[in-house]
């Protein structure tokens, strides 16, 4: 279950978004947990292209998934589409897959472009999944600088220097 009351299902989260051919960099907890970090998460965040295109495939894509602001109250005007998306940066949702953090420039990340310069591609499924590199992870983490990320900084570094032994 996630805070909106809804059952959490990444993997429907994420098909949806390579059915639509959003670009994109998981970031975050799920990003860490495939990466190896045992730290559970009950949301996606997902750092998005800012082109014109991709913006308007991200909102097609939430909207088949009745995306509504989080922590709002219900009927309080909201529509996600290019323009909205163009205004902000950060947006938390939820979704009838679960909750879902649109981050267009996390801290120390540098943006969408440098994540996915350096992100690693994995296999989910039948899908292949943009995943920020465990050092950007770190770098994201380190900047938002809260304790549950400074604990998860701990677990990355570790996870990185087994990553390197497995890798020789």
């Amino acid at each position: 279950m996630t805070g909106s009351g809804l059952t959490f299902d990444p993997e429907r989260l994420l098909h949806t978004l390579a059915e639509h051919e959003v670009d994109f960099v998981l970031i975050g907890g799920w990003a860490a947990k495939l990466h190896g970090s045992p730290t559970v998460t009950a949301d996606i965040d997902i750092c998005y292209a800012r082109d014109r295109g991709n913006l308007g495939r991200l909102a097609t894509a939430l909207a088949g998934l009745n995306v509504r602001l989080r922590d709002v109250e219900i009927g309080v005007p909201f529509t996600l589409d290019a323009r909205s998306l163009r205004a902000g940066d950060t947006f938390t949702l939820t979704t009838s897959a679960g909750d879902v953090d649109l981050i267009a420039t996390p801290a120390g990340s540098g943006g969408y472009e440098a994540l996915a310069a350096t992100a690693d591609t994995l296999e989910l499924g039948d899908i292949s999944v943009a995943v920020a590199s465990v050092d950007s992870l770190i770098r994201m983490k380190r900047a938002a600088a809260r304790p549950k990320d400074l604990i998860e900084v701990e677990i990355l570094e570790a996870l990185k220097v087994e990553i390197e032994r497995r890798d020789r």
